[in-house]
């Protein structure tokens, strides 16, 4: 069996990270391996892979098999393009020097990638954390006004409650006054009840009605005895006061 380039599982439940390793392809995956050449930890973003370039390359022109999991490690590493373009310069197909060369240039342009990579991946964090500040901020924000209405709502509260205990205080001593008010009264109405005094106007009302017709009739049959006093006694005084010729 061939060696194969593979990973041995590390670490605890659900925070696994592995060794890259060149194993027997007969051994067990987590089981004797020969040579442990870098470790790969997907728990982490981007991915950090810690990888043994030369003994990786050497493996492999060894003819060591990689896993398929392997081989994308090792592709991402560029040591699966080194080992294309070092055949190249076995085959004759460019020295090495230009083999070299263009190992520098896709190097240079996988840097970059990763780096833009990985800034838009703390770009993306940035604005993750800005936002949650914000949202953070803004529910803090609602929370003050909640605790300040609420700290309001108990004092207009408390305020209505001292009002209310006033007022009942006022309304508990207002009884006492109209108790005296009432226990006095029944004095002045049993000096001068309205009904009694209604009582004698009334008949004093009667008194005066049954005794005027009386009295008119009494002027009227008066009044000619009256004229003929005044008719006899009026020449009397006229002949008195005619003077002598």
């Amino acid at each position: 069996m061939p060696v194969k380039i593979r990973l041995a599982r590390h670490g605890r439940k659900r925070n696994a990270f592995y060794h890259i390793v060149a194993a027997d392809g007969r051994a067990p995956r987590d089981g004797k391996y020969i040579e442990r050449i870098g470790s790969y930890n997907p728990n982490t973003n981007p991915a950090t892979i810690d990888l043994n370039f030369d003994k990786a390359l050497e493996w492999l022109m060894k003819g060591a098999q990689p896993t398929d999991t392997a081989r994308a490690i090792l592709s991402y590493e560029g040591v699966m393009y080194k080992k294309h373009l070092l055949g190249g310069v076995a085959k004759g197909a460019f020295d090495e020097a230009a083999a070299e060369a263009k190992y520098t240039a896709w190097k240079n342009d996988k840097l970059a990638k990763i780096n833009a990579n990985k800034e838009g991946i703390a770009k993306v964090k940035d604005d993750d954390l800005k936002s949650r500040l914000d949202a953070e901020t803004k529910i803090n924000e609602l929370r003050m006004q909640a605790i300040a209405k609420q700290n309001s709502d108990l004092v207009a509260a408390a305020e209505a409650e001292a009002k209310e205990k006033e007022e009942a205080k006022i309304a508990a001593q207002t009884p006492v006054v109209e108790e005296k008010v009432d226990e006095e009264a029944p004095v002045v109405e049993a000096e001068a009840p309205k009904e009694e005094v209604a009582k004698e106007t009334a008949k004093v009302e009667e008194k005066v009605a049954k005794e005027t017709p009386k009295a008119e009739e009494k002027v009227v049959e008066e009044a000619p005895k009256a004229e003929k006093k005044v008719a006899k006694e009026t020449p009397k005084a006229e002949t008195e006061e005619k003077p002598k010729a």
